[in-house]
């Protein structure tokens, strides 16, 4: 409080004191001196000097009052980070103690206030809950024994905590952070390191907090910070679906309500013990491969067009193959980390961006460096330019160059026509793409950081115990990002297995000696480049990142080449003269000095390699898998409740239920319908939230689904184990059912495939939520669905062209492909039983809507050769078509 009073006298008399004395002893801001303009032509005097210092005085105090009044506005609205203020940087620094020690102070009174009302009566004990306890046990704790703290959590996605949010969480109001702050400044935690920063922390590390946190561990006060976070990880405190502590003290409130009686006098007991934690039993590859959420979105695209190129070839009564054991874990992480808006957003902004300044006929600048957060792009640019091309704004005196997320959700994207939202200028058809060399490091507490390889113009050298992973990780983000175009990425001395990866783009050689010729022979001049990329004449991007260290003789070349190459040079080893040194710690910190970057390293250590080359070698297998047999039904009969997967997620029959848990329930209804076998509810667990999930939100969870579906439909065996009872079934059962009684009713078979195919109402799952049904990528069911319900389609169309029925035969395949789109056995069903109504125009229109979508498909690749001779047997002109578009 006394800190606050001395800040509040300190603001009002610079606010108000200032221009007060000023206008009583020196008068407005213009004396009359400065508006003569005979003053700028003739002799300057003393009274002019005084006017132009006076003016510089008033100056500063209009710069200090833009900053007190945007700090104030931040605090009271609770925005987060306040605004910049233009060149206002130690200005601003000052407005921000005193503003935040002001508010503090009125933070501070709002508590004592009611504390002074009350009657003076002896002190009680504190009454405090043990937090993420279940159900919330009440103990009398004497505070000079006890402290409450908090634990850092891990990031979630690109989500990373602040002190700001610790305190919104704990102590109600984000403007408390300080407090926060000065209760651990330069206090040691458990990785050895201390709070020096109020905006640098570290997941893991044990906050003391103040006496009225809320949502924090009550602990001894001499228990080391070490104990404190094997005994209350942090992981512990937040389910991995992103809610709040509140909601994970809703799901408390409710646990005792939802549980079942059996489990009543169970948790009276475990109310005592620490929570448990459930987590994959691959938790390690989710930990890397989630984290790397650029990466993840390009490796997802790429195998996507992958797995579209094996369904070309897809056999008749076959499922194309599909990963299992570390390689299926891996695509489980990067389905829950892929960041394909982020992407998007790196991508097209990007593009927009070099494309307006082609128009400009304007270099591009050199972008060092980025950071993509979940509000905006951030492009670090050198010279610092104050013009960027719209939507980009300038930051910081043009040092940086920004577009929010918002806007950059706005643009076209690349496959689409490229045009002007109202208000906005035109934008061109985009060149290219600028800086392909952006790649990340790692991540901060705000958001990912990216260097731009080619922006050094020098030698790169990379340091540390993990730098073949942190290589490795580099290799993979360059060869599959979507904000590059033509890609040459050379491996020395690792990653032979990455071709498997992307061919087009990587190669491997055992030394330096084997590419410096090659490189020396093509390269070329950094503006050149540049512009040729934005103008529609790009040359490849070029990356060499080598694990073994050059020669003496190496290095000197290498160094040469890289200062006149626009090209990326990263090279493990003792490299003297490097322009930048990325230094990998054995915390796994990745630091750029020159740069001042310290951030989270993004790595890809050997299991976590090996696993992802396995995945890519599972998409390139051709011979396909058996697809298993069906168990039969008991009967066709409608179900009491049924769970509806081909198309829209549905759950009929039963009641409402809180739209903020449908689908967290109903991604559990269907994991069980899927398991008939029954499924335990640690396994379910780890299932529904891979990352981790305290005991009680997971049996909550369960409770709350039991209650929902009812005693007879939810079933628990003697192991323990989870399942549905006999009277829920999905669409899926049914349909396979179906399609297993037209084998052996020939009479009926058309009917009943009919039958089948009328339950496909779209793609399989459709609506999921984001993040949610990774699970999908390590089970059969993706796989056998699309493979079903193809061959069923297939097997309705030739009935029906046998006899002599093409429009019914049409309308099969067209049924099989609102689920399965990708493939292409069903497109040239349709084109034969479209031919086969003998309607020229019809065909030509199916034609061109393949060609269409094989051309702007966004996992690309064309069309399968097959099918571009069907359609050269079946309409011999369509070319001329196609070039007539075209050229339209």
């Amino acid at each position: 409080m006394l800190a606050g009073l001395a800040a509040l006298v300190v603001l009002v008399a610079l606010v108000g004191g200032v221009p007060y004395a000023l206008l009583t002893f020196i008068g407005p801001p213009l004396r009359p001196e400065l508006l003569d303009l005979e003053t700028f032509t003739s002799r300057v005097g003393p009274s002019t000097i005084v006017a132009v210092l006076v003016l510089l005085v008033w100056l500063a105090w209009f710069q200090l009052f833009a900053c007190v009044l945007v700090e104030v506005y931040a605090g009271v609205r609770r925005v987060g980070m306040p605004a910049r203020v233009p060149l206002s940087g130690g200005t601003q620094a000052l407005a921000n103690k005193l503003v935040g020690a002001v508010l503090l102070l009125f933070t501070t009174g709002a508590m004592l206030a009611p504390i002074a009302k009350l009657t003076p009566t002896p002190a009680a004990p504190p009454v405090t809950a043990v937090a993420y306890s279940a159900p919330i046990v009440e103990k009398t704790l004497e505070t000079n024994k006890t402290k409450k703290v908090y634990v850092v959590q891990p990031p979630h996605g690109r989500h990373h905590e602040s002190l700001w949010e610790i305190a919104e969480k704990c102590l109600g109001d984000g403007r408390r952070y300080p407090e926060i702050y000065r209760l651990n400044q330069a206090k040691a935690q458990p990785d050895g390191t201390r709070l020096k920063m109020a905006d640098l922390i570290r997941p893991g590390w044990v906050l003391d907090m103040p006496d009225d946190a809320r949502n924090v561990h009550i602990v001894p006060v001499d228990q080391p910070r070490d104990q404190t976070l094997r005994e209350h990880p942090g992981r512990a405190q937040v389910p991995d679906d992103g809610r709040a502590h509140a909601e994970v003290e809703k799901e408390k409130r409710g646990s005792a309500k939802h549980r079942l009686p059996e489990q009543q006098d169970q948790r009276r007991q475990e109310a005592e013990q620490q929570p448990i934690v459930r987590e994959s039993q691959n938790n390690e590859l989710v930990e890397y491969l989630a984290g790397a959420s650029l990466a993840a979105a390009g490796l997802l695209l790429v195998l996507a067009r992958r797995r579209r190129e094996q369904l070309w070839r897809r056999v008749f009564g076959r499922r194309i193959a599909r990963p299992r054991g570390d390689a299926a874990e891996a695509e489980v992480a990067l389905r829950l980390g892929g960041d394909a808006p982020g992407a998007r957003i790196l991508d097209v902004g990007l593009r927009v961006l070099g494309a307006e300044l082609a128009r400009q006929n304007r270099t591009p600048p050199i972008v060092y460096a980025a950071h993509l957060s979940p509000r905006t792009l951030d492009l670090w640019v050198h010279p610092p330019d104050p013009d960027p091309p719209a939507p980009w704004t300038a930051e910081d005196g043009g040092q940086v160059w920004r577009l929010p997320a918002h806007e950059g959700r706005l643009l076209p994207d690349r496959t689409s026509p490229w045009g002007a939202r109202a208000g906005d200028h035109d934008h061109t058809q985009p060149g290219g793409a600028p800086y392909p060399g952006l790649v990340s490091i790692g991540t901060n507490v705000h958001g990912r950081v990216l260097i731009d390889l080619e922006a050094a113009q020098g030698l790169i050298n990379v340091r540390g115990p993990q730098t073949t992973a942190a290589l490795a990780a580099l290799a993979v983000e360059l060869a599959t990002n979507r904000w590059s175009d033509r890609m040459r990425v050379t491996l020395v001395g690792f990653g032979e297995e990455l071709t498997a990866i992307a061919p087009d783009r990587i190669r491997a050689v055992g030394g330096l000696a084997e590419v410096l010729p090659e490189l020396e022979a093509a390269a070329a001049p950094r503006r050149e480049v540049l512009t040729g990329r934005i103008s529609g004449s790009p040359r490849d991007a070029h990356y060499l990142l080598s694990a073994v260290a050059p020669t003496h003789e190496e290095a000197r070349r290498l160094a040469l080449l890289a200062r006149r190459d626009t090209a990326g040079y990263v090279v493990a080893g003792d490299v003297p003269h490097a322009t930048w040194t990325l230094e990998i710690t054995d915390d796994g910190k990745a630091k750029i000095t020159e740069l001042g970057f310290e951030v989270d390293a993004q790595l890809l250590p050997r299991r976590h390699y090996r696993a992802l080359v396995e995945l890519f070698r599972t998409a390139g297998r051709l011979d396909g898998e058996d697809i298993p047999e069906a168990d039969p039904l008991p009967g066709l009969h409608p179900p009491a409740v049924e769970i509806r997967m081909l198309g829209p997620i549905e759950v009929l029959g039963l009641g409402p239920l809180e739209d903020g848990r449908l689908a967290l329930a109903t991604e559990l209804l269907v994991y069980l319908a899927t398991h008939p076998g029954g499924v335990h509810p640690v396994v379910l667990g780890g299932v529904l939230w891979p990352r981790g999930v305290q005991d009680l939100v997971r049996d909550a969870t369960i409770a709350r689904v039991a209650e929902w579906l009812g005693p007879r439909h939810l079933l628990t065996d003697e192991a323990g184990r989870l399942r549905l009872g006999p009277e829920v079934r999905t669409d899926w059962a049914l349909f396979r059912e179906l399609v297993r009684r037209s084998h052996g009713d020939r009479m009926a078979r058309a009917v009943l495939l009919e039958k089948a195919l009328g339950l496909v109402r779209g793609p399989l799952l459709t609506g999921r939520p984001p993040g949610r049904y990774a699970w999908l990528a390590a089970e059969d069911l993706e796989y056998d669905v699309a493979a079903e319900v193809a061959d069923a389609a297939h097997q309705l169309c030739e009935i029906r062209l046998g006899q002599d029925q093409p429009d019914a035969a049409v309308a099969a395949v067209r049924a099989a492909l609102l689920l399965a789109a990708d493939d292409e056995g069903l497109w040239r069903d349709l084109l034969r039983a479209t031919h086969a109504t003998e309607d020229v125009v019809r065909l030509r229109a199916v034609v061109e809507g393949l060609t269409r979508r094989a051309a702007s498909h966004p996992y690309g690749g064309g069309m399968a050769p097959e099918t571009e001779a069907l359609i050269e047997e079946l309409l011999p002109t369509w070319r001329i078509h196609v070039v007539r578009e075209s050229s339209a």
